[in-house]
């Protein structure tokens, strides 16, 4: 299994580009790489076939045929996909800047709330199990043949919103009636032990690593607390320390004003020197261009 060697962020022209959709989008072999990635728009994932595992915010659910996900914008996820005995992953998916559709579903003060609820609520679950829903299939396949034909930017933005709205409409359906079993899995054992280096993580990895010290804090041995997260993402620890630390630090670049030195501290990185040449290994361009490009604040 090869190891990811770099976090992935798509940026997206939305202006140019609103949506980007497809339908059965079929991977096999190991074509699609394991990687934690994020986007500036939401996505709405619908798998049709496939099993691995799926880690967002710090907990792991199994990925399973008819499971619909959501990942909001910004969320950083990883998908582990296993590719044994001929099994492929096929999904269908969504991706689009929310606040540009937001005044499409006013009308309907309902589905108004949910489509806020789902961009930036915060979900219980980032994932529902068995939804396995014909018409939801028949909206991302219909959308995805019209999409194609379609060239005039205006024509788009009304098909989008068509789709968008016919789209939460039918997600909300499936929330709706998914509701009483949220959250729509227990994780297994294994599961649970990765959950709990995560949490380590996520509260420790703006300060100085040391496996051992981690190691000793959550009962393990760091021999088996290495092959444990190894096996359950595809990479090491040190890795995603790393990615879970540009993840931070492009959000302080984006979001903040905040000098560039400072982030580096805030990201567990007090030599700046290094911290500009990391980011520009993972990110392609420095932390200075990155918020000239980027930046909203």
């Amino acid at each position: 299994m090869q190891e990811a060697s770099e976090m992935i962020f798509y940026a997206h022209n939305f202006m140019a580009n609103p949506l980007d959709i497809a339908y059965r989008r079929r991977s096999e072999d190991d074509q699609h790489r394991e990687t934690f990635h994020y986007h500036p728009g939401l996505e709405v994932l619908y798998i049709h076939d496939g099993k691995g595992t799926m880690i967002v915010n710090n907990n792991s659910y199994p990925i399973k045929p008819g499971m619909l996900c959501i990942f909001q914008p910004c969320q950083l996820h990883h998908l582990t996909l296993e590719y044994d005995n001929g099994q492929v992953f096929e999904r269908s998916l969504a991706v689009f800047e929310p606040t540009m559709f937001e005044d499409d579903f006013r009308q309907w003060p309902s589905l108004h709330d949910f489509y806020k609820f789902i961009h930036r609520g915060e979900l219980p679950v980032p994932c529902l199990y068995e939804v396995h829903d014909p018409h939801l299939s028949s909206v991302f396949q219909n959308m995805h043949e019209r999409y194609r034909a379609l060239s005039d930017l205006d024509d788009k933005q009304e098909e989008i919103s068509l789709f968008l709205v016919t789209l939460f409409r039918a997600m909300k359906q499936i929330w709706d009636r998914q509701k009483g079993r949220i959250p729509a899995y227990r994780p297994r054992h294994e599961h649970h032990r990765v959950e709990r280096i995560l949490t380590w993580i996520e509260d420790h990895y703006a300060e100085p690593f040391r496996l051992d010290e981690m190691a000793r804090a959550l009962h393990l041995s760091p021999w088996h607390l290495s092959h444990l997260f190894k096996q359950a993402t595809g990479i090491s620890i040190t890795e995603y320390i790393t990615t879970r630390r540009i993840h931070l630090a492009v959000q302080l670049l984006t979001t903040t004003s905040k000098p560039i030195s400072v982030i580096a501290h805030e990201v567990g990185l007090t030599n700046i020197s290094y911290f500009c040449k990391l980011f520009k290994s993972r990110m392609g361009i420095t932390p200075l261009q990155y918020r000239k490009k980027w930046g909203t604040s």
